[in-house]
């Protein structure tokens, strides 16, 4: 077991993600969660979003939603689980997001979370991303990403 295993619990395999190299427009990462009542109750308590909406019921069901919702940025939160573990995984920094939320989420809805390479940039080692969470067939957001990617490193095989 080498030191970063040891240390992480991470084996150093896991810690690399797709290189700038590796991506072609329409490359695809999927991630998937089912909200829970605990997931709201922690997103609160760490975001410090507090609002009825997401944790009263009573006062939720006279708002327009007629019942809790989950917090918007607690479903982006995913957007964020695609690109740092799977496409194009780790390594990648964030640079900036567009959000628009098209419809709320329940506790108990799964949220898909799509990502997909739109436009590679391969002299700012960038690349823009649509971002796509569903509950169903409903888009409950949608946006768009630009990452930098690493390069791959010199003397390294496809």
């Amino acid at each position: 077991m080498d030191a970063i295993t040891r240390r992480t619990g991470l084996d150093p395999a896991d810690l690399t993600g797709f290189y700038l190299e590796d991506l072609y427009v329409g490359m695809r990462g999927v991630y998937a969660r089912t909200i829970t009542e605990t997931d709201i109750v922690m997103f609160a308590g760490i975001s410090g979003d507090t609002n009825p909406m997401h944790l009263n019921e009573e006062y939720a069901r006279a708002t327009p939603f007629q019942g809790r919702i989950a917090h918007g940025m607690l479903s982006a939160c995913f957007i964020t689980t695609v690109l740092g573990t799977r496409l194009p995984g780790p390594g990648t920094i964030y640079l900036s997001q567009t959000l628009r939320f098209r419809s709320p989420v329940r506790i108990g809805e799964t949220v898909t979370t799509t990502v997909t390479v739109k436009e590679i940039v391969a002299e700012k080692r960038r690349a823009i991303l649509s971002t796509i969470c569903t509950v169903g067939e409903t888009t409950v957001i949608e946006g768009e990403a630009m990452v930098m990617v690493p390069p791959r490193p010199t003397g390294d095989a496809a």
